[in-house]
């Protein structure tokens, strides 16, 4: 990446800079000793307008004739002229006149200013040492001002002298000074030069870093990337959103600011609308419950995505036309990843899936999702504050399990832990004795549990194998084990069995609609289809709260589907409760999530496995 100068971009660091610098000659306050005269003056007055209209050439030509005719400030009108050939994207023309200049007669950020062309043009000519060296000099005291653009020659000089590693360190320094299609670009950079380490590289460097570490989450994020299950320690939750301000207007709460016009990007027809549909209905249900706060509200416009790729680009645009200032969808993973490839995205987007490629949002993108993994890492977390460092794992063959036990080996091995052995529970059978014998428990320690993920028919039968077998370890599973409503005849067979889910299932998040009483009216939002419901709720709570989420690390939403925060990248992550079945029905440990001490847990929908075009919460799932 190269930041673009001020005419393409108003994020460049140059372009301000020389402007600056044009004004520090028009106030006659340019280095030296001379006073400038009223002729010079003037001259230099005509070569900085030329600057701001863009013509950066004939300010060049303007700044070298100042040079000639004032030798007292000789050297800075070179300096200039060279900086507006650079701004032209010509900075060969500008080497020679950089000959000319005596660094001695530069003063105040005259010098570092000139070292950084020097450097721009030694990687311009392949001489990536003497970029190097003028970008890494240790007693050069550098103005902010200039940092950003001493970072991206810095790392440009990195990546060509092959130390991968300190050009994307140097990248990630400059992460949170760059906004739009700039960041964008340098997180992509970020992410490419860690990729060339390679994947052992990587491990190795992530299992030396302490958990605070800058680089810490960019390795992971390259490591998952590659496909490889990574540590996801639970989110740090600090601060609320929502506080209520004091004095006159102590109806405003900190962090709320909502758009006016918020288009919802759904499918409502096609293969996808009955999850379309539920999500819709839980997204006006929180709607209708900020109208009893009084709160402000922004009209709501919903367009049909179809359930494809081409449906939800072209719903995005017309969204766009439309005059949305917030777009929440789309919902389909095939969806998400198509519309964060745009070019560009005009509008903010809460997406309602992850990318099935990956790839870290757009920026002014944030993505809402129910990942397995996150319940898998967190399900890990929750074994080992309880004592318990050591793991069986029994699984089902679908790709929401899989992935959640993976994620789980990740974590636990991360937190000390020690995987014991896996196993897949057969699709078809009712008969577990070979899963359970293949496990091998007879010999397990106090510092031993199980962690299972499977739907509630295959949950039933194996808790209560496991007690024929004379097996009593503690068992934990994700939500895939319960259907989302009390069944106490069904669910007797699971009694003891603690697993994580959303907090809104069991009344256990203060604040939010009763559930009873929503499921009372709105068939849509019970069993299995409880999740999603409360996935559509929190779609609507997060709009108002997502630009301060991102700009406040540890801040959260206390939501249906969990406490929501946002990571560095625009995901908002999940923190649910953790409940357990006694006499068959299904009640929080802690009463509601609020009072829990250590909240260690995320869940999502059960559902079939996730596939490319799979709803998010359709299955916890497509994810």
């Amino acid at each position: 990446m190269r930041l673009r100068p001020v005419t393409r971009s108003s994020l460049s660091p140059l372009g301000p800079v020389l402007l600056l610098a044009c004004t520090l000659v028009l106030s006659s306050c340019v280095p030296g000793n001379t006073k400038p005269s009223p002729a010079e003056t003037a001259a230099a007055d005509g070569a900085a307008a030329l600057v701001r209209q863009g013509q950066f050439d004939q300010a060049a030509q303007a700044y070298l004739s100042l040079a000639s005719q004032y030798g007292g400030h000789a050297d800075q009108y070179r300096l200039l002229a060279a900086e507006a050939w650079r701004e032209e994207g010509r900075i060969d023309a500008a080497a020679p006149t950089l000959a000319q200049i005596r660094r001695e007669n530069l003063q105040g950020d005259d010098a570092v200013r000139y070292d950084l062309l020097r450097a721009d043009l030694a990687l311009q000519r392949h001489d990536a040492a003497t970029a190097l060296q003028l970008t890494t000099q240790p007693t050069v005291a550098v103005p902010e001002a200039l940092q950003l653009r001493l970072f991206e020659l810095r790392a440009r000089a990195q990546a060509a002298t092959d130390d991968h590693w300190g050009a994307a360190r140097t990248r990630v320094q400059m992460d949170d000074h760059l906004q739009g299609l700039d960041r964008a670009e340098n997180r992509k950079l970020v992410l490419a030069e860690l990729a060339k380490l390679g994947v052992n590289a990587l491990k190795q460097r992530a299992a030396a870093m302490q958990p605070g570490d800058l680089m810490l989450s960019w390795t992971n994020e390259a490591l998952s990337q590659h496909g490889v299950a990574v540590a996801q320690p639970t989110p740090s939750l600090q601060q609320p959103v929502g506080t209520l301000l004091p004095g006159a207007n102590a109806d405003v709460r900190e962090g709320y600011k909502m758009p006016a016009r918020v288009a919802l990007l759904l499918p409502q027809s096609g293969p996808y609308a009955a999850a379309g549909n539920t999500i819709l209905e839980g997204f006006f249900a929180a709607y209708a419950e900020t109208a009893r706060t009084h709160a402000p509200r922004a009209s709501v416009h919903i367009y049909d995505t179809q359930g494809d790729t081409d449906g939800a680009i072209k719903a995005y645009q017309q969204a766009t036309k439309d005059g949305a200032q917030l777009v929440v969808g789309p919902l389909t993973r095939g969806a998400v990843a198509a519309l964060f490839g745009q070019p560009a995205l005009p509008v903010p987007v809460l997406a309602l899936n992850h990318p099935d490629n990956k790839q870290i949002p757009s920026s002014g993108a944030s993505e809402f999702g129910l990942l397995p993994e996150t319940e898998g890492a967190q399900a890990a977390d929750h074994m080992v504050d309880r004592g318990l460092n050591q793991a069986y794992v029994a699984i089902s063959s679908d790709d929401f399990a899989q992935r959640a036990a993976n994620a789980f080996k990740a974590e636990l091995l991360a937190r000390g832990g020690n995987v014991l052995g896996m196993a897949t529970v057969p699709a078809t059978d009712t008969n577990y004795a070979s899963t359970i014998g293949q496990l091998n428990m007879a010999n397990a320690g106090s510092d031993t549990g199980i962690f299972i993920s499977m739907h509630p028919s295959q949950a039933r039968l194996l808790v209560p194998q496991l007690q024929i077998a004379k097996i009593t370890l503690p068992v934990f599973g994700t939500s895939h084990i319960y259907a989302g409503s009390d069944n106490p005849t069904a669910d007797g067979d699971l009694n003891g069995v603690e697993f994580c889910d959303a907090p809104w299932l069991f009344n256990a998040q203060p604040g939010l609609p009763a559930h009873d009483d929503i499921t009372t009216q709105l068939p849509s939002a019970r069993a299995g289809n409880a999740r999603l419901f409360a996935f559509g709720m929190d779609a609507w709570s997060l709009v108002p709260y997502l630009d301060w989420l991102r700009d406040h690390p540890g801040s959260y939403l206390s939501g249906a589907t969990g406490q929501l925060t946002a990571d560095q990248f625009g995901r908002i992550r999940r923190v649910l409760t953790w409940a357990k079945f006694d006499n068959g029905l299904a009640r929080p440990l802690s009463g509601s999530l609020q009072l829990d001490d250590q909240p260690a847990s995320s869940g999502s929908a059960p559902a079939p496995a996730g596939s490319s075009a799979q709803p998010a919460a359709a299955s916890s799932a497509g994810n």
